[in-house]
């Protein structure tokens, strides 16, 4: 069974619960997949087979689901938020997020969450946010390049992650906006369901088994900031903020704003029924009371 998902440190559990054989001490064979293309990669490789399971951004993967992708939402994979930190370059005239309403902003790709996020701060600020100027350009590196190069003037990306560039000197962190969901699920093909349903399950059961410890680890802090290059301060604090689900819920309030805010930005054409995103065996067991 394959699982995938960005190289960045929201994934840490599960690349350590698959080293340290938590999996394959109960008779599965799990292997990650890091995916440094983000949501649409993921999304594919879930359309394609490539994988069973994704670790993805929430609302990445509804819109992918909303718009043909058969694959289902098995649970919420962090609770808290994901901060975006909005870019600009060092020598950028652009001061703070006030300034931004008519620069360009550079996209990984059109309905990404750096789009979406995009625009989710300009409703929030009250612009008019069908007029919002996008700059696709890929990755985070080519959207490094581009605000170097003038092709465009902000991006939005995870604020951990980007700091290194920060320190260094070469952008300028002119604010954070949080998503107004929870950020990341794991979300399954729904052929790998169809026919791996039990073993899915046992792999949520002892994953949120094994995240229930998994702040409390010896030297955490360090182990991220050495396996991901990111400042210690930054990763404490991130740490602190950060809550993985260590149950298989689904939030269908959360579902449903997603799907609000994905029609008002025009990236999908009709909600869909909540039964239609989750994974149906599951959707009233683990709907009941979310938590936090």
């Amino acid at each position: 069974m394959r699982i995938g998902g960005v190289p960045e440190h929201f994934n840490l559990p599960w690349r350590i619960a698959i080293e340290e054989g938590v999996f394959a001490n109960i008779g599965l064979d799990l292997q990650w997949a890091d995916y440094p293309g983000g949501t649409g990669a993921l999304n594919r490789a879930l359309r394609d087979g490539e994988l069973d399971l994704a670790v993805i951004l929430t609302e990445g993967v509804v819109a992918d689901i909303t718009n043909g992708n058969p694959a289902r939402i098995l649970k919420i994979h962090v609770r808290t938020p994901l901060n975006w930190g909005v870019f600009v370059n060092t020598a950028s005239a652009f001061k703070s997020l006030d300034n931004l309403r008519a620069a360009r902003f550079a996209v990984s790709r059109m309905g990404s969450g750096s789009h979406l996020m995009a625009y989710v701060n300009a409703l929030q600020r009250g612009w008019d946010a069908s007029a919002l100027r996008m700059v696709v350009l890929q990755n985070l590196d080519g959207m490094r390049r581009g605000l170097r190069d003038g092709e465009a003037d902000a991006f939005m990306w995870e604020k951990v992650m980007t700091q290194p560039h920060v320190d260094s000197g070469e952008l300028r962190r002119v604010g954070v906006v949080p998503t107004p969901w929870r950020g990341f699920v794991l979300a399954a093909r729904s052929e790998a369901l169809d026919g791996q349903s039990a073993q899915i399950a046992a792999v949520c059961k002892a994953f949120n088994g094994f995240v229930a410890g998994f702040k409390a680890r010896p030297h955490l802090a360090e182990t991220i900031a050495q396996r991901y290059a990111l400042p210690l301060f930054d990763v404490r604090q991130w740490l602190a903020e950060t809550e993985w689900a260590t149950e298989n819920r689904i939030d269908p309030a959360m579902l449903e704003n997603v799907m609000d805010v994905l029609q008002r930005a025009g990236m999908i054409a009709k909600k869909l029924p909540i039964a239609q995103l989750v994974y149906p065996p599951w959707l009233d067991e683990n709907t009941q009371d979310f938590p936090g």
